[in-house]
């Protein structure tokens, strides 16, 4: 089945609204709860790793779920919608908190979280699971991942650019009241954007997927290494952007500080999630006609590590203050993350063909609702990191109350520049080297076990 442009459309605009759901609970969480609500940093990122480990026993779940489903609406559309309109209501509960006391907040953070932690995976994996479902080359399967991580960029660069914006406008001095609307406006986005992709993307015949049980699901997940290996590296990749974007909120607040400082983070989200946009549309294209995919992968590494050691050396010679000297390496960092993210995409969409051709099952759903953990899990562990780096560091939060900005001293200040930095130079190097070692998906691999396959359905 030849995909139209209506069903790549449809595609798309379910990944941009997904995305920005997305965004906005890995980027604000620990900094609504934490900064607006005065919640304890490290016990927010510890809530986040065990709703982590609960996704972790979930989403295989999820997945033979969606595998074994078989109506009239399709297999995947029918928990794309359910899980939409379920994730959105949560969502709106997570940052519209009501006034409870430091421990009713907590135990109200922990229900809320779980609840979304789960509903965002009911809708995440099959919406992920129809690209290898519904597609039959390596061509048009990376032409529709392209579409669908271009999008979904475009969704998370919606969220860095306008939510402090938003929030101000709507909230006034109070953070809290501003966050409760733009959680309103971005669930009945998010709504609107899957109903719209539900209605218009088709699955076709190639939904035909066998069903197993779980003992013989996890044999032929664990014996596809290939997508265990980019597995791993989404986790690391992910977890170095969200290291970066939970502390950065930090960073232009109490370091570059400011009466300004909301519309300048505001301005340098903005080029940044252009950047990333850019990395996505232009850039990835143009060095895919040069380079092959493994090659382009290694080069964005490379160049993203190259612009966080700028960015460090930047805010230790006290440049940190200078918004268009941090454009430099904050554009580069961006435009890489987007051509990663595609390329990541692709790659576990890949995994899908070795592991068929290998263990002779094609099990797209669960391969799938990996990536749906793996994300969720780099963004817990990286908010984990946040949390505890937060509270070494000493950093003092909860102005809300005052509406003043409190003063943070050298050493946090300074501590703040090196997490932002140093942590995810070390996380992408690591993942380099798994890389590196490891993957053997090259072009001319994926497009050898393709034409095994086929030969396999002619015999």
């Amino acid at each position: 089945m030849k995909l139209t442009f209506k069903q790549k459309a449809a595609f798309g605009i379910g990944a941009v609204g997904k995305d920005m759901v997305y965004a906005l609970s890995a980027s604000y969480t620990m900094y609504f709860y934490q900064d607006v609500l005065g919640v304890s940093a490290t016990f927010v990122g510890l809530i986040l790793m065990i709703a982590r480990i609960f996704d972790a026993v979930n989403d295989p779940f999820m997945g033979i779920l969606v595998a074994k489903t078989n109506t009239r609406w399709g297999r995947f559309r029918p928990w794309l919608f359910t899980g939409t309109v379920l994730n959105a209501v949560v969502l709106y509960a997570l940052f519209a908190a009501p006034d409870l006391s430091q421990s009713g907040l907590m135990v109200y953070f922990s229900i809320v979280y779980i609840l979304w932690g789960v509903t965002y995976t009911m809708m995440d994996i099959p919406y992920w699971s129809m690209i290898p479902a519904v597609t039959k080359t390596s061509a048009d399967r990376e032409n529709l991942s392209v579409v669908g991580r271009t999008c979904a960029g475009v969704g998370s660069a919606i969220i860095s650019m306008l939510t402090m914006f938003l929030v101000g406008v709507f909230g006034g001095d109070s953070e809290r009241e501003g966050f409760r609307w733009v959680a309103l406006i971005v669930a009945v986005v998010f709504v609107i954007a899957e109903v719209l992709c539900c209605i218009f993307f088709k699955e076709g015949s190639r939904t035909e997927m066998k069903s197993a049980g779980i003992k013989e699901m996890f044999k032929a997940l664990f014996r596809n290494d290939q997508a265990m290996i980019v597995v791993l590296t989404i986790v690391l990749i992910n977890s170095a952007l969200y290291l970066t974007s939970n502390f950065v909120i930090y960073f232009f607040k109490y370091d570059f500080g400011g009466a300004d400082w909301k519309g300048n983070y505001t301005l340098f989200s903005t080029v940044g999630g252009a950047a990333q946009i850019l990395g996505m549309m232009v850039l990835y294209p143009l060095l895919r006609k040069a380079l092959s995919g493994t090659k382009v992968f290694v080069l964005s590494l490379v160049t993203a590590i190259c612009a966080y050691v700028i960015l460090l050396g930047v805010c230790l010679a006290g440049f940190s203050a200078n918004l268009v000297v941090l454009f430099v390496p904050g554009v580069l960092i961006f435009a890489c993350n987007g051509m990663l993210s595609v390329l990541t995409t692709l790659f576990l969409s890949n995994s899908v063909d070795y592991g068929q051709l290998k263990t002779g099952r094609r099990e797209e759903s669960v391969i799938f609702s990996m990536q749906t953990f793996v994300v969720k899990a780099a963004s817990g562990v990286s908010v984990f990191l946040t949390g505890i780096g937060l509270d070494i560091i000493g950093l003092q939060g909860n102005a809300e109350e005052t509406g003043e900005i409190i003063t943070q001293s050298a050493q946090t200040l300074m501590g703040l520049r090196l997490m932002m930095t140093v942590l995810p130079v070390i996380v992408l190097i690591i993942a380099l080297i798994i890389f590196k070692k490891k993957f053997l998906l090259t072009d001319e691999k994926v497009e050898e076990i393709s034409n095994q396959l086929k030969e396999k359905e002619q015999v």
